[in-house]
């Protein structure tokens, strides 16, 4: 790896947070060890796993030694594990690595040519591949970034044009000096994040596949439980002054209106038609333009022609 590191830093901290994948486990730390050199460092945290993770951890750290540390700690949900591998760790760039997900070979070392050719960047965004249940692999190839912020975040919030992924993006040190995660949120607290930096730093595209994505069957019950915790916080934390420039609030209705469709469909895919229905007349308030999407325009109005 070619991008210089004095001795009090290294290039890249690669973070895998876990809670109760001790079956998953061992193949996420299996494809970053080859790829440790003097330049990276890897940190396990267990968020006070209930599973078999500590004895995992326990045998994977006797056989890698000095390329991994571990620390456990008490249940604090997702945000508060990145945040204590934030300020546990030494790299330049942090790369946070779900525990049910693998890095590609030489995703290390093409995120080090990178940040060597690009030493602007403040986030590098690469390619991902979603594996399906079956062991399907899916590519998905990245569109060029647009040059301007709010072009940017809206493409991430409203568009859906960037997809970002944990594993597949690495972000510089400097970018949590604004604000971290989340710790109020216990799903969905990597959105917050990834923009605010998508709105104040420059980015750059890696159009190489970085991660392989596991997908898993989630289900209606787990969904329903997540949407009534969150409701439309996300929202507020996402365009949280700290986080969002002035000249971005515009988009906050925009998404308010989107995040309660997305609500909408969850309650409404759930049985839960009262909460459905309240999202929708929600979503109509922020933005009355959402009338002529009929995909859910249509849906509600079979709601109520069931009451």
């Amino acid at each position: 790896m070619t991008a210089p590191c004095d001795q009090h830093e290294l290039l890249l901290s690669v973070i895998i947070p876990t809670y109760n994948y001790a079956h998953t486990l061992p193949r996420a730390v299996g494809s970053v060890l080859p790829q440790i050199d003097a330049t990276v460092e890897l940190l396990v945290i267990n968020d006070g796993s209930t599973d078999d993770t500590r004895a995992v951890l326990d045998n994977l750290q006797n056989h890698a030694g000095a390329s991994m540390r571990v620390i456990h700690k008490e249940n604090g949900g997702p945000a508060s594990v990145r945040n204590l591998g934030i300020a546990q760790t030494r790299g330049r760039f942090l790369l946070f690595l779900d525990a049910d997900d693998e890095l590609t070979p030489n995703a290390l070392r093409l995120l080090a040519e990178h940040i060597d050719s690009h030493p602007e960047t403040r986030m590098i965004i690469g390619e991902h591949c979603s594996v399906s249940t079956d062991g399907g692999q899916r590519r998905h190839p990245l569109r060029p970034l647009p040059t301007s912020a709010c072009a940017r975040v809206h493409a991430y919030l409203l568009d859906k044009t960037i997809a970002l992924s944990n594993g597949a993006c690495a972000m510089h040190r400097e970018v949590f000096a604004l604000a971290n995660y989340p710790e109020t949120l216990r799903s969905g607290e990597d959105i917050p994040v990834f923009a605010q930096v998508l709105a104040r730093y420059p980015c750059s595209v890696l159009n190489h596949p970085l991660a392989l994505i596991h997908k898993h069957d989630t289900s209606l019950r787990h969904n329903v439980i997540h949407a009534r915790a969150a409701q439309l916080k996300l929202v507020d934390e996402v365009f949280s002054e700290k986080r969002m420039p002035a000249s971005l609030q515009r988009l906050k209705r925009p998404y308010a209106a989107q995040r309660c469709l997305s609500l909408f469909r969850t309650f409404q895919n759930a049985g839960e038609l009262a909460e459905a229905r309240h999202y929708y007349r929600e979503a109509l308030r922020y933005d009355w333009t959402v009338i002529f999407n009929w995909s859910y325009t249509r849906k509600y109005l079979r709601m109520l022609g069931s009451t």
